[in-house]
């Protein structure tokens, strides 16, 4: 399993960490455009102070750049600069990065090492924990990938202090997730310190991204190919989420909001399932209503789209099985499980009604 490191600054130990994990000092650092303005300096001069010798990428800051086009572009880059099986790959960023970065780790010369140094809440948190890395398809959202796990996992908190107002929002929605399906105190202590964790006030960031991170660590090493259904529980709101974002084109909502949204749609179909008691639907929206960006969310971009519309984007999620939906669910908050038997498209449309309502 990967080592996860939580430490600032966390550059400044890239040498000991790289030898500790047999890592060679060569490595190509993949950056987007904001990572790079942002990190970039800091990061370089560390490694040239450590005797580095490393490759410079940088692609687009967008889900765009998650493609076969990048990917090839990429690929050139290294096979002319003269990188082997012998390097490495350094990829600096969000869920992008880490998972464009991941999918060229996995496929060049077969494989070389990733190390993933996210930064932003969500991928520190969430994707750049657990060896799933992809491209996306026209068709679909992440359909092209592999199972590749990083050699190590570095997380500096203080990068998130660059982050926007909304960028915080939409990693916290998996935070909150962690809560949801495996850990009521966990629930509790975000419920407590929901605001200072949004603020990015320490103690409180720090241990909520080590909690998520060890959570998401725990599931993955006991099913790492998603084969037990214990890993599948990761996906809370994830169904739902996944067509949301192909109505938004993948562009026009973070992964992180549409997340919150189906998650929303995730209680309500616990609920009419009488998985969940109405108190208990009740706190879980509750806590959901603390995220900024939701009401006007789900107006501008849901609220008027027919709920048959969004089940019929859903059908593009990669979690499919023989062409029948999975659903993760709650039978009880910091408990969730991979609903066993496919479900009736007008139960699945209630809940969506529901959840619109009452966003």
């Amino acid at each position: 399993m990967s080592e996860i490191i939580v430490s600032t600054p966390v550059h400044n130990r890239l040498e000991q960490l790289f030898l500790k994990h047999n890592l060679s000092k060569k490595t190509v650092v993949l950056f987007d455009e904001n990572t790079k303005e942002l990190f970039g300096r800091d990061i370089l001069t560390a490694l040239k102070n450590q005797g580095f010798t490393f490759v410079e990428l940088v692609v687009p800051a967008r889900e765009t750049s998650k493609s076969f086009r990048t990917a090839y572009r990429l690929y050139g880059n290294l096979i002319e600069a003269d990188v082997d099986r012998s390097w490495n790959l350094l990829a600096v960023g969000g869920g992008v990065v880490g998972d464009l970065g991941g999918y060229i780790a996995a496929s060049y010369y077969r494989g070389i090492p990733i190390v993933q140094l996210p930064t932003t809440l969500l991928a520190m948190t969430d994707s750049s924990i657990g060896g799933k890395v992809a491209i996306n398809h026209p068709l679909g959202k992440n359909l092209i990938g592999f199972f590749h796990m990083p050699e190590l996992v570095l997380i500096d908190p203080s990068y998130l202090k660059s982050l926007p107002e909304r960028e915080v929002y939409a990693g916290m929605a998996e935070v909150v997730k962690y809560g949801f399906i495996a850990d009521m105190e966990f629930l509790r202590y975000i419920e407590k310190h929901f605001d200072d964790i949004v603020a990015i006030k320490d103690p409180y960031v720090s241990e909520a991204v080590r909690k998520s991170a060890s959570i998401k660590a725990d599931i993955v090493e006991q099913d790492f190919k998603e084969q037990s259904g214990l890993r599948a529980t990761l996906n809370f709101g994830h169904t739902f989420a996944h067509g949301f974002e192909k109505l938004a084109d993948y562009r026009h909502i973070r992964h992180g909001e549409a997340v919150a949204v189906g998650m929303i749609c995730a209680l309500h179909l616990s609920r009419k399932l009488e998985k969940i008691s109405q108190d208990e639907l009740q706190r879980g929206l509750a806590i959901l209503s603390k995220f900024k960006f939701r009401r006007g969310l789900v107006q501008k971009r849901f609220k008027d789209i027919p709920a048959e519309t969004i089940l019929e984007s859903m059908l593009s999620d990669k979690k499919k099985v023989d062409k029948q939906l999975r659903y993760v669910l709650l039978e009880g908050l910091g408990k969730a499980y991979l609903h066993p038997e496919p479900l009736d498209d007008g139960i699945v449309i209630e809940a969506i009604e529901k959840a619109k309502k009452c966003c």
